[in-house]
């Protein structure tokens, strides 16, 4: 069974992606583009437009165009948007970096990239300059003062109109961290990108002048396109944060009267249950959307009767430019991830026998749609695993659809665990851990049992003061799932290690078990 969306289809133009997210800058000229939200220092959107055009010009003028690679490893800044949409321009492709990655894990990113330049900061030019050893990068800019050149320094004479490229041309090559092995680039198009942003915005509209509060990283495809993109794109404000910090987020979406938050479900759980939230003034807030990782339908409730607002999740992945599926205002339903993007059809597969299922039944999702990569960089395997010869997208997640059309997301296909033949999410197992009250955040992976194939086993993070026997977390689960999803092993600790994005970083729990 086919399923598309309810929304009407769009028609994504012919147009390449910073022409599309400028098209508003001339309008708006005097009106802020991106403030850094720790001082307030501002681009307009006339500056912003010239900054990009004269970072094109330069890189021109320097011979770098089409089909070369720029890297960009720098936190939350206004000139990463210049640095994108500079490189764009000229018709090249930009590679984003986890700047929290090790120098290995960047040098692999810029060898298989073929990245030529690398933008930075001050604070991670150290290892960037350890990285780039043995790679094709010809030199390391940096955003603020360094003893290398400067971004300012790559600019020439604006170019003033985009280098001709097709839209089928890749623009942004984001790496995918995946489960096991090292990260795959992903390919995405100019159309990928702008057909995206149009989906998004038939849903998530961003108002003119809307401010829009960043902290999930642009490197990231969440932060990059539903962030940083679609709200310029649509003519609102991004105020940038460097790295998230709960105080500073709270008096910036104070300060900037912020009514929709974008966040990852570990910032639900601090707005749900962190007492500093009371400190500040909310009432702004009409909304808060999460994404990037699965968010119980307990956990949305306990955050929105907190703070007098909805919270909805949405769904995507890198290789979906991101988003597929979302909640549209006023059509939100607990622990639903929403409904499809427009122009987006959607199947939900048995993983072992390929046939379809019916509503409500558990399954692989897969999807289709203009904005679904074309593969991964020089990995044709990885890639057919991923789209298969009609084009579907297998997202490697389980799910299932109602009747009217809204979708759910369970676990991941390769996270679920085998408990004697029975098939345990981890996610549900978390969202149910996090309801207790003396719970401050919790992740469960499967251990390996010679009886039972895998048990599952609870990391624990108390909240402060608190002190609950293990066996007592046990007994508060046993009463609410089957048998065969019943903990087995509790380990208590410091934190949750997390990626960038919210997810759960799975593999490290297991190095620890």
């Amino acid at each position: 069974m086919i399923h598309s969306s309810l929304l009407p289809d769009i028609t994504v133009p012919d147009t390449l992606l910073t022409p599309f997210v400028l098209h508003h800058a001339q309008r708006l000229s005097s009106e802020p583009a991106l403030v850094e939200g720790s001082t307030g220092r501002s681009l307009t959107y006339a500056e912003f437009a010239e900054q990009v055009k004269a970072l094109a010009g330069g890189l021109q003028q320097r011979g770098f165009g089409k089909g070369d690679v720029l890297a960009i490893m720098a936190p939350n800044v206004p000139e990463y948007a210049v640095a994108f949409h500079g490189t764009a321009w000229a018709g090249s492709t930009v590679t984003t970096v986890n700047p929290t990655y090790t120098a290995h894990e960047v040098k692999h990113q810029l060898k298989d990239s073929g990245a030529k330049l690398l933008v930075t900061v001050s604070m991670f030019l150290s290892v960037a300059q350890e990285a780039v050893q043995g790679t094709d990068v010809e030199e390391i800019f940096t955003i603020d003062p360094s003893n290398v050149a400067s971004l300012s320094s790559l600019a020439g004479e604006p170019l003033e109109n985009q280098v001709e490229v097709s839209p089928d041309d890749v623009v942004a090559l984001p790496y995918s961290s995946g489960t096991t092995g090292l990260s795959k680039g992903v390919m995405l198009t100019h159309r990928n990108l702008v057909a995206n942003l149009i989906q998004t915005s038939a849903m998530l509209p961003i108002a003119e002048g809307e401010t829009i509060l960043s902290f999930l990283p642009f490197f990231h495809i969440y932060g990059m396109q539903v962030l940083m993109n679609s709200a310029l794109a649509q003519g609102g404000k991004v105020v940038t944060m460097a790295r998230f910090d709960l105080e500073q987020f709270l008096q910036l979406a104070q300060d900037h009267k912020i009514t929709r938050a974008f966040v990852a479900p570990p910032i639900v759980l601090a707005l749900a249950k962190h007492p500093s939230v009371a400190n500040y003034d909310l009432s702004a807030l009409q909304s808060v959307f999460s994404g990037a990782a699965p968010l119980g339908a307990e956990l949305a409730e306990e955050a929105a009767t907190r703070l007098g607002c909805e919270v909805v999740q949405g769904y995507g992945m890198t290789e979906l430019s991101p988003v597929s599926h979302t909640t549209p205002a006023g059509q939100f339903k607990p622990g639903t991830i929403g409904i499809l993007t427009p122009s987006t059809m959607c199947r939900i597969v048995d993983p072992e026998s390929g046939q379809d299922l019916d509503f409500g039944e558990d399954g692989e999702i897969w999807v289709k749609g203009p904005q679904v990569m074309p593969g991964y960089l020089n990995n044709e395997e990885a890639t057919a695993a991923t789209i298969d010869a009609d084009g579907w997208l297998h997202t490697g997640d389980i799910g299932h659809v109602d009747e009217d059309g809204h979708f759910t997301i369970v676990d991941r296909l390769k996270e679920l665990i085998k408990f004697k033949g029975f098939q345990v999410p981890p996610a549900e197992l978390e969202a149910l851990l996090i309801t207790h009250p003396a719970i401050a955040d919790a992740a469960v992976i499967g251990v390996p049992d010679d009886e039972a194939g895998e048990l599952p086993k609870a990391f624990i993070v108390l909240k402060e003061g608190e002190s609950t026997p293990a066996e007592e977390i046990q007994r508060f689960v046993a009463d609410k799932v089957a048998s065969y999803k019943k903990i087995r092993i509790v380990q208590f600790v410091d934190s949750i290690p997390k990626s960038a994005s919210g997810k759960i970083l799975r593999r490290l729990l297991r190095d620890q078990s």
